[in-house]
């Protein structure tokens, strides 16, 4: 038997040694248009990033070793120009001597793989910009960062391979930039569980730019110029695409073999053509779910393909392949992201629900964080999961996706049995968990709001449903949330009158569990429509944030977070393990333990949540204590707090609060042109009398720190209704009083041009030259649809917490 194999690496290359293990007598061709038969491609991004050091450890086989080892004929550097199946020949040139030949096969085997996506836009041929597919393109990659020394880098499609060609140019010592024409990075995942990843940008200073695309590409000799479809421009060194891949069909298509997106094949990998095959990227064939056609372009079904067909082809068997599920998995910086199956967003009428868990047991030193959400049916059948953690995530994920390829249900996931030990897991491991709380809703005894729909209901102030709070004070206080009834968990049984019957109650708390118990109180106490959280508010804060992070980096090396600034601390310390807390526990641990010490003592803290890098910072300011550092690295987050002696009052929360006395605060709800002038004139008087100012812009205010010129951004319903009401910009305020549609306010400012009195403008103007700091308030920008974008550059995001910090310290405080 002959067997003619075109294209090399995963799948030709898996398939020819598996042929040869079968069948010592056959004869085994493989065509490879590239010089390289068989290489890693999965750690071509790794050896641009210089993890792997040394590049022959990215070749599993040359040709000389597959004629040594297995006796198979490998002409790289050859390309397969066309098939003729009548009479059982390819056409192939070689090309290093464009010397063109016929080869005669009993079978043929396709696995042409796949090509980048490069889009017809104008400068995408500049010398600046790459791809990363193949190891002459990772050569090419790699030698432009060694020889040309770039400081900054633009990575054109969020991706997978797209997300670690951003981590490991970064880990080059590059500032990246990822710029991705949906709303989140890697589709795969439903868009809260990006927003995970989205946050851990942010902290790597990666800038990110979400639902804009590339418009052209300009070389400008020593850099590059994109401008995306928005009109924003991005100034960089150079460009890696990494829009997508296509499949490598034209061969198939020219031989009349029938193609979709890829090659058609059935479950034994036969093309509409007798003795022709396919497998690998360019195949399509039946999803492990759906039973629709897809392509899922990844080495790990490709190489069980690859069995299957040498098996069937040997021993004249007819062992179906099922179908992948897409299984993934990549590591972005310190997050494992996974994914298996279906998302929410592709399936109607699935049910999901979200679990905050920990690698192994809390109470076993360096739990980290992790979250899992599971997408199903109303039968209770298993569509797909995802995964975002720092620990643990790959196997939790692999756990859900074993059960799914076996046709497997939520109920499955509760009997799951996994090995457990403290250093490894729980005696209730996370997946069973998930499996509990979906179990669950199947059979309702628990209701899940998602994120989206309690959004949608603060948004509209919707007066059927009341938010009951249940968290602690503690983190009511670092995380607000207005408009809701707040209550600690443990004072429901003793306050249910103040609970209305006759509203929907949604019951909140952080990561969800506190909520679900809740319900169950509720529930049995005779309330109808009680609700919780799917995933917490862990889940809605993070998903209602502004998603991008629109650094402009002008500077020659990178602004990085400082790693070891806190762990080569040498002085003595208490040492506090809150690792395996979620949110507020390890601030409640900080604020336990640093309560039992004297001044002058100091603590280090370690978590594995992520939120409480800035907590710990915005608790030691409001309270007074020193923080000395504080860094996160490798999920965990480690401050160091020294306790201060100086304090010299006690809020009604029990924490000490230092008053230096020489900052102003003041709270601008108004977008009157009187209280905006008001304002103004305090805040500019402060600045005169050597007093640092902060103005936290909240709900009409915000109009006050538009930008002068209108900005096109894309709003929802809401956003637009707000936008038609609210002021354009500074100019545009109008007087509470007397405003006279405009005339009045027009009147005012011809007064205080008489009077030589500076203009609103100028005033906001002379804030900013004195370092004023201007928050603008986060619940108020989503709840009235104001986009980052719409704000002078020098307003900050941020919440309450960040006011409060500076209020704690503040010798006036000002509400206007």
């Amino acid at each position: 038997m002959k067997y003619v194999i075109v294209g090399g690496v995963a799948g030709g290359a898996a398939v020819a040694a598996r042929l040869r293990r079968n069948d010592e007598h056959a004869e085994i061709i493989i065509f490879e248009k590239g010089e390289y038969i068989s290489y890693a491609n999965c750690g071509l991004p790794y050896y641009v990033g210089e993890t792997i050091k040394d590049r022959e450890k990215l070749f599993l086989e040359n040709p000389s070793t597959f004629k040594e080892n297995l006796n198979i004929d490998v002409k790289n550097n050859h390309e397969v120009l066309s098939i003729d199946k009548i009479n059982k020949t390819v056409k192939v040139i070689n090309l290093t001597n464009s010397n063109i030949t016929t080869e005669s096969y009993d079978k043929l085997i396709l696995s042409p793989g796949a090509t980048p996506i490069v889009p017809p836009i104008s400068g995408i041929d500049s010398n600046k910009v790459f791809t990363l597919r193949n190891v002459p393109d990772a050569d090419k990659l790699k030698a432009a960062i060694d020889n040309d020394k770039p400081t900054s880098a633009v990575v054109i499609g969020a991706g997978f391979i797209g997300m670690e060609a951003a981590e490991n140019l970064y880990d080059r010592g590059l500032n990246v930039t990822i710029v991705e024409m949906a709303n989140q990075v890697m589709t795969p995942l439903d868009y809260e569980m990006a927003a995970q990843v989205h946050e851990h940008l942010k902290f790597k200073e990666v800038a990110l730019y979400l639902s804009d695309g590339v418009k052209s590409l300009k070389d400008l000799g020593n850099r590059i110029e994109i401008e995306l479809q928005s009109g924003k421009r991005i100034f960089t060194d150079m460009v890696v695409l990494s829009i997508g891949v296509k499949p490598l069909t034209v061969l198939a298509e020219n031989a009349g073999i029938d193609v979709n997106r890829g090659i058609v094949v059935n479950e034994f990998l036969e093309t509409s053509a007798k003795d022709i095959y396919a497998l690998g990227d360019a195949a399509e064939m039946k999803h492990g779910i759906t039973g629709k056609n897809a392509i899922v372009p990844l080495a790990g079904p490709a190489g069980k393909q690859a069995r299957i067909l040498a098996d069937n082809l040997v021993y004249n068997s007819k062992k179906p392949y099922k179908g992948a599920i897409g299984t993934s998995i990549a590591k972005i910086f310190d997050l494992t992201v996974a994914t298996t199956g279906l998302p929410e967003k592709s399936v109607e009428d699935s049910l999901s629900v979200i679990v905050n868990g920990s690698s192994h047991a809390g109470y076993y030193p360096g739990a980290m964080q992790l979250f899992l959400k599971l997408v199903f049916d109303k039968e209770g059948k298993l569509l797909g999961a995802q995964g975002v953690g720092y620990e643990g995530v790959d196997k939790r994920l692999e756990m859900i996706a074993a059960v799914i390829r076996m046709g497997g249900t939520v109920n499955d996931l509760t009997e799951v049995e996994h090995a457990y030990a403290p250093p490894f897991s729980s005696s209730k491991d996370p997946v069973n968990i998930l499996g509990f709380t979906a179990e669950n809703v199947l059979l309702n005894r628990s209701t899940h709001t998602k994120w989206h729909e309690l959004n949608e209901i603060i948004t509209t102030n919707n007066p059927d449903y009341v938010l009951l709070d249940i968290r602690t004070v503690d983190e009511r206080e670092l995380h607000p949330l207005s408009g809701t009834l707040q209550m600690d968990k443990s004072e429901v049984r003793s306050n249910l009158e103040k609970i209305p019957k006759n509203k929907k109650i949604v019951v909140l708390c952080s990561g969800g569990l506190r909520a679900y118990l809740t319900e169950r109180i509720l529930r049995q106490e005779g309330f109808k429509s009680v609700s919780i959280l799917s995933g917490g508010l862990n889940i809605f804060f993070s998903s209602i944030k502004e998603q991008t992070n629109k650094i402009e980096f002008t500077n020659t090396s990178p602004n990085r977070v400082p790693e070891n600034l806190v762990n080569e601390f040498t002085g003595g310390f208490i040492d506090v393990d809150a690792c395996g807390l979620q949110c507020p526990g390890p601030i409640l641990k900080l604020k336990t333990e640093i309560d039992k010490i004297p001044a002058s003592s100091k603590l280090r803290v370690t978590a594995s949540d992520p939120g409480f890098y800035k907590d710990v910072t915005s608790w030691c300011n409001m309270t007074g204590n020193k923080i000395i550092g504080v860094e996160q690295s490798k999920g965990k987050v480690v401050a160091l707090i020294e306790k201060s002696a100086k304090t010299e009052s006690v809020n009604n929360t029990g924490y000490s609060v230092s008053t230096s006395g020489n900052e102003v605060t003041i709270i601008c709800f108004s977008d009157d042109m009187d209280k905006a002038l008001a304002s103004m004139v305090i805040a500019n008087g402060a600045i005169a009398s050597g007093k640092k100012v902060t103005i936290f812009f909240t709900f009409w205010g915000l109009s006050i720190i538009k930008k002068r010129d209108k900005v096109r951004v894309k709003k929802g319903i809401m956003g637009k209704m707000f936008g038609m009401m609210l002021p354009n910009n500074l100019n545009k305020l109008g007087l509470s009083k007397m405003n006279m549609g405009g005339i009045g306010a027009f009147m005012m400012k011809g007064i205080m041009k008489n009077l030589k009195i500076n203009t609103l403008q100028e005033m906001l103007n002379t804030l900013i030259e004195n370092d004023t700091k201007f928050i603008a308030c986060q619940m108020s920008m989503d709840v009235m649809g104001v986009k980052q974008e719409e704000l002078i550059d020098e307003a900050t995001i941020g919440g309450v917490a960040n006011y409060l910090e500076s209020a704690s310290t503040s010798g006036i405080n000002l509400f206007i």
